[in-house]
Order: structure tokens, then C-alpha cells, then sequence
């Protein structure tokens, strides 16, 4: 299973109205939704308020990645939105069984999310009680960064750890991934991939659809 997701920070922010319609067109699966609290990382985005109108007016699931120090707290803000997801970092928990298990109870599925430079032993005690891990290629923060080739090796490391489960979660890869990564990716089990500038929110030319569809295309050479 392949699915594609949107990172809608990298949107036109004046027009997310129109951007929204434009991704739906397009087939968009998921739309990850950054919240930065300026500490965890050096940004600040999404707030709550505007999850909310997204969520009104869009069919398409969200995916809340929480780059946030205190994950506990940011999922008792954002949970209410009911996204499909909510991912927070392990390094970021003081209690990661704690914050899987709230999660669940909002009826939202939990995701770990991990930094480039972070180990996989990190999550491996947890993976039986998530649906899916969030594997970062760039440093969580900033749009526009360069692809962390170190990552595959680890992204490998997990695909060999989850192989041997039987009910495996999802892998969901972000940051610079576009037809350059995606061929990198696709034998290390990654399923889900977030589009960002790189690839989908860009001045090249093509509508959504046309530049979507050019991708979903490497799935299956």
C-alpha cells in the first residue's frame, strides 16, 4: 500500500481554501498538518484554530504531526479536531505509553514520530501499539531541506525489525521526498509519502493531478 499525503503547511496560506479543493482533486490520501511550538524545534505553526476550519472543509483525513515539546499537552488541543493521526517524537515524551494510550482514548490513531538522528531503538519497545511510525529525512522544522541519505540505512534497520511482526505498522516518510527519494524509498517499506515543496508545492509546471499522477507512477515501475 502506497498512499500520498500533502503537507499542507507548504500551501498558499492565503488561499487554503482553493489549495484544499485543489489536493481533493487530485486524490490527496492524507493531509499532514505540522503544529511547531517554537522550542522543540526553531518554528511556529499550525494552531488549532486553523486545523479546525480545515478539517470543516475538507473530506480528506488529517495527519497532526506534533513537533512539540510536552506531546501530552498538544494532544489534548489538537485531538478534539478528530484527525485520522496524531504523531508525536519520542524524544519530545516523558511518558510514551502514556501518550500512545491518549491518544486511543480520543479515538484518533497514535503515531511515533522520529528524528533524523534519533535511533530506531528509540521506538522499537512500542511498535505493537501503534498503526504507523513517522521516520523524519530531514530535521523536523523548516520546508526545503536537503534529504538525509543516512536515513535509509535506519529505515532499513526498521523494515527488517517490522517484517517480523505480524501485523506491521505503516511507515510515512517526510521531508524532501519527491521522484528523486521516492525510487530511495520504495524497497525500504515506506507506505506513506508527505509532499512538500520539493514536489508538489512548487513553480513547476503541471496542475496537482499532473504532478500527483507522475509520482503514484513510480509505485509501480
Amino acid at each position: 500500500m502506497h498512499v500520498i499525503a500533502a503537507s499542507i503547511m507548504c500551501a498558499d496560506q492565503l488561499n487554503l481554501d482553493e489549495e484544499l479543493k485543489r489536493l481533493e482533486e487530485a486524490k490527496v490520501e492524507l493531509l499532514h498538518c505540522d503544529v511547531m511550538d517554537g522550542v522543540f524545534v526553531n518554528n511556529l505553526a499550525m494552531g488549532p484554530y486553523v486545523l479546525e476550519q480545515i478539517k470543516e472543509r475538507t473530506m480528506i483525513p488529517l495527519d497532526i504531526h506534533l513537533a512539540t515539546e510536552q506531546p501530552s499537552k498538544y494532544i489534548d488541543m489538537f485531538a478534539s479536531i478528530k484527525p485520522k493521526y496524531i504523531s508525536f517524537h519520542v524524544e519530545a515524551s516523558d511518558d510514551i505509553v502514556r501518550d500512545i494510550n491518549k491518544i486511543k482514548d480520543y479515538g484518533v490513531q497514535p503515531v511515533l514520530a522520529l528524528s533524523p538522528n534519533s535511533p530506531i531503538e528509540l521506538i522499537k519497545p512500542y511498535l505493537t501499539m501503534v498503526p504507523m511510525v513517522l521516520i523524519m529525512t530531514v530535521n523536523p522544522g523548516f520546508a526545503g531541506q536537503k534529504f538525509n541519505y543516512q536515513v535509509l540505512e535506519k529505515l532499513e534497520e526498521l523494515n527488517n525489525i517490522l517484517q517480523k511482526m505480524e501485523s506491521r505498522p505503516l511507515i510515512e516518510v517526510d521531508g524532501n521526498i519527491n521522484n528523486l527519494t521516492i525510487p530511495l524509498l520504495l524497497d525500504k517499506g515506506v507506505n506513506v509519502f508527505v509532499l512538500g515543496t520539493s514536489a508538489l508545492f512548487n513553480q513547476d509546471e503541471g496542475s496537482y493531478i499532473d504532478k500527483i499522477n507522475r509520482l503514484k507512477h513510480l509505485f509501480i515501475q
